[in-house]
């Protein structure tokens, strides 16, 4: 019997490395790389069935990762992994073929139950109404702004009226 193949595209190589261990001590055969440049090579020589993919690699977009990895196969199994988790990224993510979509910090646990969730919608779910405080509706407003701008932070700062080193400043910043 294949073990389950899984491609990890994530720029941090510690975190990249951990997690291929532990995928590893699960059963997977894995492959870690750290951006789009090496993935169509990786995709042909594996054959993944499951990915785990950052939404920031550097300064290139885990989207476009995504949407590569769905077209290659439409049954793999994608999970977006982010630091900086917005609505809109959320959206864009399962709009191009990703399964599920984490905030870090996130273990290979929450990783493998990602892998495990149904893709339907369960409408049972319990609907919570909450205060979204002011930073996160301006996170989100960022992170529409950048979904909608291909992720270019010069031209974000434009549309949103500020100065692209203070928008870099923001996108820096962990938000809890």
């Amino acid at each position: 019997m294949d073990s389950k193949r899984l491609i990890i595209i994530e720029d941090d190589a510690v975190f990249a490395r951990t997690l291929a261990r532990s995928f590893e001590r699960r059963g997977y055969r894995v492959a870690a790389i750290h951006g789009p440049a090496e993935l169509d090579e990786t995709i042909a020589a594996l054959r993944p069935d499951h990915a785990v993919v950052d939404l920031r690699l550097g300064h290139a977009s885990g989207l476009t990762c995504v949407e590569r990895l769905h077209a290659a196969d439409p049954a793999m199994r994608i999970v977006v992994l982010t630091g900086f988790a917005s609505i809109a990224t959320a959206v864009e993510a399962v709009k191009l073929g990703a399964t599920n979509y984490l905030s870090k910090p996130a273990n290979s646990d929450d990783i493998e139950a990602a892998f495990q969730a149904t893709t339907e919608g369960d409408a049972s779910v319990e609907l919570v109404s909450s205060t979204t405080s002011l930073r996160t509706l301006e996170m989100e407003h960022i992170h529409q702004t950048l979904a909608d701008c291909g992720f270019n932070v010069s031209e974000a700062a434009r549309r949103l009226g500020m100065h692209r080193r203070t928008l870099a400043r923001k996108l820096g910043k962990r938000h809890l």
